[in-house]
């Protein structure tokens, strides 16, 4: 899955998504990343990763940060190109 778009869950930091760029064990680098912190239109990160979301306004994505390393990752779920551009299309969630 290393250069294709996934969403990948870790044990304590959340749902994020972005590019795999390395995996090593349980340590993933994620380039071009967002942090998923709430999502609707989709019952679960599997259903965001097939489908995206059907209700961008009411998601909650922050902004892209350039590259991440996230250790404690239990699960990466490849994303259709679908589900990529409709969680690229919500608006950044951020405090001003």
């Amino acid at each position: 899955m290393i250069g294709k778009k996934v969403i990948i869950r870790a044990d304590r930091a959340g749902v994020f998504f972005g590019t795999l760029k390395e995996k090593s064990g349980n340590e993933v680098t994620l380039t071009d990343c967002r942090r998923l912190w709430y999502w609707h239109g989709a019952a679960s990160i599997s259903q965001l990763a097939v489908e995206g979301t059907v209700r961008p306004n009411d998601c909650k994505f922050t902004l892209v940060v350039p590259i991440i390393t996230i250790l404690g990752v239990i699960e990466i779920i490849p994303c259709t190109d679908k589900a990529a551009k409709s969680i690229e299309d919500v608006a950044v969630w951020k405090k001003r």
